[in-house]
């Protein structure tokens, strides 16, 4: 399975050394879940071990005007070639387009990286149904390469992010089963997972994986997770 934290704008550029080398002992030690991080942009570094690095968020562009990004100038110097695309917080915080995200998409889809592509509903279409739900979700599809053999997709709802509020695991379920019949990519649940549902979240039916928030701050708890999904091998 996927294992996958987002670390955010949190901890500093020592505080996450000291996160991923700890986190590189546990997952060293046996375990063969695929273990992502991505850390704030000033923490980036190389880092070499099992646990792969990406970043949050970067320009489709290799260098260039654009104040307060990053491109592939910085990413190559470190070695990433995973990044974090259309998470709701860069939607619904920061304003990104459907259309700036497939530029986005497109351009590091030429470049070979690992995308993990986020989708994901706010309450107020959660609540006018499942039609309208899943209307909504599709659009987040428009333009984006389901078959792109680097792609992993992170469904996240939207109300559920940083709200200590989950879905059911029946619907968790469904919605994922629902989503599998758009694209064969492996698929992460994330939103208010943390360790005390992680094990049950990762025993569902196509659920491939988790994408953590606020709760993998605390490295013990994300590497229990890690072996909350060990224990269960899919």
């Amino acid at each position: 399975m996927i294992i996958a934290a987002n670390l955010k704008t949190n901890l500093t550029r020592k505080q996450t050394a000291e996160y991923i080398a700890e986190l590189e002992n546990y997952v060293s030690n046996g375990s063969t879940q695929e273990v992502l991080v991505f850390p704030a942009m000033s923490s980036l570094d190389s880092y070499d071990g099992k646990v792969i690095v990406g970043a949050q968020n970067a320009y489709p562009t290799q260098n260039g005007a654009f104040t307060g990004e990053i491109g592939t100038e910085q990413l190559d110097e470190f070695g990433i070639k995973t990044i974090l695309i259309g998470h709701s917080e860069r939607r619904h915080v920061l304003g990104e387009t459907q259309e700036e995200l497939v530029k986005k998409f497109n351009f590091y889809k030429e470049l070979g990286y690992k995308i993990v592509y986020c989708i994901g509903e706010p309450l107020e279409k959660r609540e006018a149904g499942k039609e309208e739900m899943m209307k909504y979700i599709s659009t987040q599809y428009k333009g984006i390469d389901t078959s792109y053999e680097n792609l992993i997709i992170a469904y996240e709802p939207v109300w559920a992010i940083g709200t200590g509020l989950t879905p059911t695991l029946e619907d968790i379920e469904n919605i994922h089963t629902d989503l599998k019949e758009k694209s064969t990519a492996p698929l992460l649940y994330g939103g208010s997972v943390k360790v005390t549902n992680a094990q049950e979240v990762l025993a569902l039916k196509n659920v491939d994986g988790i994408l953590v928030g606020s709760a993998a701050l605390y490295v013990e708890h994300f590497c229990t997770m890690i072996g909350y999904a060990q224990k269960l091998q899919k």
